[in-house]
């Protein structure tokens, strides 16, 4: 299959990239696309690299970097098309173009990089109290911050801490985030909605990836690391004003298993129980977040990296979100959250590089009553 193939309206092949500049479809730029990437990460902006060749017309201008729609600033959305549906991988806008001309002519390509709707929210610099009125709470604050972007929450922004005269010295999304770390918050821009909140363990289950199941196999590879070596849970200790400080106060996950039995903990052997930094913080609360956000990531000690078949599974692998895994035998099949993903079209197709997480072995796909479930 050529590139054109894959990028073009004729022929429709499963996993088809359609990229989209200023609202509209790149048809007649497609011949010139390499690859398009984008990268996903629950802890980070999505972020997309489309590469295209570009040549030299007889007029002196170039294909692509003299195009109107190739510039700063333009609107992107980038989506995948399985057969007769279509599921969006990232939209935002152009960050930043960059033009290379080599000594060989014929190899001169332009690479267009992109950032989610965050990057909009990073121009302008806000100073701004917070709770002056009376206090407030980090998710109403949330939601004045997404509004104002003509963004919508995606559902109810976690409540977060109640602050009293917070003051905001920086852009709305460095802002968003560091309040997102002061409570142990993820913030995931997908689809014109915002999610800032806990992990989202509770949402409904991605389509299943299989795992050596013969002709239903849509997983090209699949790596687990399941590492003891990480603590149960987590001692915080809030720093005095005067005085003595605090006893220590224990931690432990407060996220809902993926699967049946938790990961963790080893008869016959003292507590694994790890203490942060303190860092000077006397907030009873806000330590409280940080220590309560460190239990929750330790506790997610079975580790995954692996790739799928992208035209085989069907699907946008979705971070932040749970997905199915199946093939794995009893102790390793079952839910795990998606933690990062990097999709890829090119000549060779629809390609999706993962990293899972999960706190609990046993097969939990079948305990709702269908043992397909996750499968569509």
């Amino acid at each position: 299959m050529s590139l054109l193939d894959l990028f073009s309206d004729v022929k429709r092949q499963p996993a088809e990239c359609v990229v989209e500049l200023d609202n509209e479809e790149i048809s007649d730029l497609y011949p010139a696309l390499v690859e398009v990437v984008v990268e996903t990460d629950r802890k980070q902006w999505t972020t997309a690299t489309l590469v295209l060749e570009t040549r030299r017309l007889e007029d002196g201008n170039w294909t692509v970097q003299d195009d109107d729609r190739i510039k700063p600033w333009v609107p992107v959305k980038i989506s995948a098309v399985f057969g007769d549906e279509t599921e969006e991988v990232m939209r935002g806008y152009v960050r930043e173009v960059k033009a290379d001309y080599p000594a060989e002519k014929g190899s001169a390509k332009v690479t267009v990089t992109c950032q989610d709707d965050s990057l909009k929210m990073d121009r302008l610099h806000v100073e701004q109290p917070w709770g002056e009125d009376g206090p407030t709470t980090d998710g109403q604050i949330a939601s004045q911050i997404i509004q104002r972007h003509s963004l919508q929450p995606d559902g109810t922004p976690g409540e977060g801490q109640t602050v009293q005269e917070l003051n905001q010295n920086s852009t709305d999304i460095r802002f968003l985030k560091r309040r997102a770390d002061a409570n142990g918050y993820e913030i995931i821009f997908r689809e014109g909605q915002v999610h800032f909140g806990e992990m989202r363990l509770d949402a409904e289950t991605q389509a299943t990836i299989m795992v050596y199941a013969g002709s239903s196999t849509n997983c090209i590879s699949f790596n687990i690391q399941d590492d003891g070596n990480q603590p149960d849970q987590v001692a915080y200790q809030v720093a005095a004003d005067v005085g003595t400080d605090s006893p220590p106060v224990e931690v432990t996950s407060n996220l809902r298993l993926l699967g049946n039995e938790p990961v963790g903990g080893a008869s016959g052997l003292d507590d694994f129980t790890w203490r942060p930094q303190r860092q000077g913080i006397n907030d009873d609360a806000q330590m409280e977040a940080i220590a309560q956000q460190a239990a929750n990531e330790v506790s997610m000690k079975i580790k995954v990296d692996g790739e799928l078949d992208g035209s085989l599974y069907g699907h946008v692998l979705r971070t932040g979100e749970p997905v199915g895994v199946d093939g794995l035998g009893e102790r390793y099949s079952g839910t795990y959250y998606v933690d990062k993903a990097s999709h890829k079209f090119d000549v060779n197709g629809y390609k999706v590089t993962f990293k899972l997480l999960r706190n609990a072995y046993g097969d939990d796909l079948a305990d709702s009553g269908n043992p397909l479930a996750g499968i569509l």
